[in-house]
């Protein structure tokens, strides 16, 4: 038996519910993992909460890493015994014990561990497709990214700076200033405090930057699209603050010809090939030190509620894990 966090219906953290689960042995494609870190992530709060509607009852999480204990038979890539990671669906991350596709997994390199690679999935694929894939961000650029204290945002322009690009951060409190400093950010600006879109035209010469990228959403839509140059792009992966108002394009869109999209892990990494180059990029520039990532804070599995609820509260400033 597995104990597992299982969700009957949606609400606050108080309806994750721990579960014993049977798991049996994995289908031919499957393989079964014993989880050894899990990664705490905000679509896990949507999937909760139902801003991101899920047939109930079900597992939550998208994100974790451990070893395999059992391979199915048409499986290949993966052996007993070896360290994978994975962040996708199926949900069901919250678990001591699951199955999954062998499709989603990746495997973990030596030097990485479980801890680490649970943070590096969701995160560090989110950073990997909005850097080089949805925006290409090129050495020189200056572009903007809300809630820099996070844990993308602490990825994300240490990233940046690898390739030698430059990232004007915004935060919701004074205390967060200096975490987003501390990760690489040239500017830090508390939205909460300042009209961010007037700094951002100070610190760029009343240029603008040519992309924003957004995880906070309602509070921050509006500013985002005034500070951005003729023709920038206005990427939304996020909604920290609230779902977006409906786009007036017209209004939002067309005065400056800006280009909007929403994106996601699964469009860029469609395939177990894709998604294993996306992780093996990840973890090589851990390795070598071009990024560092430093775990805010650990809960036990049974305590998923509170982690939630420290989530949702804007308590936790990085990565956060879960232990089964």
């Amino acid at each position: 038996m597995s104990k597992s966090i299982i969700l009957k219906k949606n609400g606050g953290p108080e309806v994750l519910e721990l579960q014993d689960v049977k798991v049996d042995s994995p289908g031919p494609d499957e393989i079964k993992v014993t989880n050894h870190a899990i990664g705490l992530n905000y679509i896990d709060t949507y999937h909760r909460s139902g801003l991101y509607p899920i047939k109930l009852p079900s597992g939550i999480g998208l994100e974790a890493a451990g070893k395999i204990d059992e391979v199915g038979s048409n499986v290949t890539e993966f052996n007993k015994g070896d360290n994978v990671a994975y962040a996708s669906v199926p949900l069901g991350a919250y678990a001591q014990q699951r199955i999954i596709p062998a499709k989603i997994a990746v495997k973990v390199p030596e030097g990485i561990s479980h801890e680490l690679a649970a943070t590096l999935m969701t995160k560090g694929l989110t950073t990997n497709y909005l850097i080089t894939k949805t925006y290409k961000l090129k050495a020189g650029e200056t572009v903007l990214f809300h809630a820099a204290a996070g844990g993308v945002g602490q990825i994300f322009a240490q990233w940046a700076n690898s390739i030698g690009a430059k990232v004007i951060g915004t935060v919701g409190s004074d205390e967060k200033i200096k975490i987003a400093q501390e990760n690489g950010y040239s500017n830090v600006i508390n939205y909460t405090k300042d009209d961010f879109a007037k700094e951002v035209m100070k610190i760029t010469n009343n240029e603008g930057v040519p992309a924003v990228f957004d995880g906070v959403g309602k509070e921050t839509f509006l500013g985002s699209l005034a500070c951005l140059k003729i023709r920038g792009m206005m990427v939304s992966f996020g909604n920290a603050s609230g779902p977006l108002d409906p786009v007036n394009v017209p209004k939002d869109i067309q005065p400056k010809g800006l280009y909007f999209t929403r994106p996601s892990i699964g469009q860029y990494f469609t395939n177990r090939k894709e998604l294993q180059t996306g992780a093996d990029q990840i973890f090589e520039k851990v390795k070598f030190g071009k990024i560092k990532i430093k775990i805010f804070r650990k809960y036990r599995l049974a305590d998923a509620k509170q982690a939630h609820a420290d989530l949702e509260s804007r308590q936790l400033n990085g990565p956060v894990i879960l232990i089964p």
